[in-house]
């Protein structure tokens, strides 16, 4: 534990740091040049996380029995973290907007840009693997049923359910699976077309998050604040512990989860709340705010797992 402890301002400096430095070029880029987020989010949205998607699944190495309980208990966390979050939400009773808003930043982790590279440096390369599959279980749901969430702000049901059908990411899924089932080799120039578009994912959406700072308003909104960040750097890995011991999930796979549980809001919920026009100062805030704290939970929780 001790050696962990003091790995940790590396961990800091390598994994949490590129992240704010990322973030704060696309800040300067919006405050100086006056760029519209909009655009990137779009592409963002309908060219690279699709096909970072598709990339992740059809390289997973996993037995089908591990990839099994990684999405079902994954699945599970997050819907009753999306249960607890909604009772929260209900207690404060916020407008329409701000629940959907809080619903999908309690909800969705940066389980892939912060996420995976934590887990690399305290676990290995074996639980990465478990944590890949958690991440891409997490994107799945924000980019399907966190649209309808987010839709939901400043939509019917019938016009968010219908989004759905807009979404990239759901063919990529499909066809991803059609790969893995038929064992199909793709030709090298689409493989790599796919693997660096999605490659531009991640860099892609922590510049749209420093762009979305310039339009960040957090007057008012200090409770929804408070309970996404309580929801995501708190109640997320205990929860997810309960879950872990239910499902008999030990070892790499434990480590990985359970740290993935605890990581701060997604970076795409802003993306995804600037698609849809739903809270996204609110959202970009929470982003911030959760990702700025996260050392102080993220510490405690890696001196336990690696105990």
């Amino acid at each position: 534990m001790s050696d962990l402890l003091s790995d940790l301002p590396l961990l800091f400096l390598n994994n949490l740091l590129p992240i704010f430095l990322a973030a704060g070029a696309g800040y300067l880029l919006a405050r100086n040049l006056k760029l519209n987020p909009r655009v990137l989010s779009q592409v963002v949205f309908y060219v690279f996380s699709p096909c970072l998607i598709f990339t992740l699944l059809i390289q997973s190495k996993l037995s089908n029995e591990d990839i099994f309980i990684t999405i079902s208990s994954t699945g599970i966390f997050i819907l009753l973290v999306g249960l607890i979050t909604w009772l929260g939400g209900k207690a404060l009773r916020l407008p329409r907007g701000q629940m959907a808003a809080l619903l999908v930043t309690g909800m969705f982790m940066n389980a892939g840009n912060y996420g995976l590279p934590v887990v690399l440096f305290a676990f290995g390369d074996n639980a990465l693997s478990y944590a890949s599959l958690f991440f891409v279980t997490n994107a799945i749901l924000a980019y399907t049923l966190g649209v309808i969430i987010i839709s939901m702000g400043s939509a019917s049901l019938t016009q968010a359910l219908s989004n759905l059908f807009k979404l990239p990411v759901i063919y990529a899924l499909l066809l991803a699976v059609i790969i893995m089932q038929t064992g199909w080799k793709m030709p090298v120039f689409l493989e790599r077309t796919t693997t660096m578009l999605g490659n531009a994912s991640i860099p892609g959406m922590l510049v749209l998050l420093g762009m979305q700072l310039q339009q960040a308003n957090w007057h008012g909104k200090g409770k929804p604040l408070a309970l996404a960040a309580t929801m995501r750097l708190v109640v997320g890995p205990v929860l997810m512990l309960l879950i872990a011991s239910l499902f008999s999930i030990a070892g790499a796979a434990r480590q990985a989860s359970v740290l993935e549980a605890g990581m701060p809001t997604a970076v795409l919920t802003t993306m995804l709340a600037t698609e849809y026009e739903t809270e996204p100062s609110l959202v970009t805030a929470i982003v911030f705010i959760t990702t700025l704290l996260s050392p102080f939970s993220i510490t405690p929780l890696l001196a336990y797992l690696g105990a």
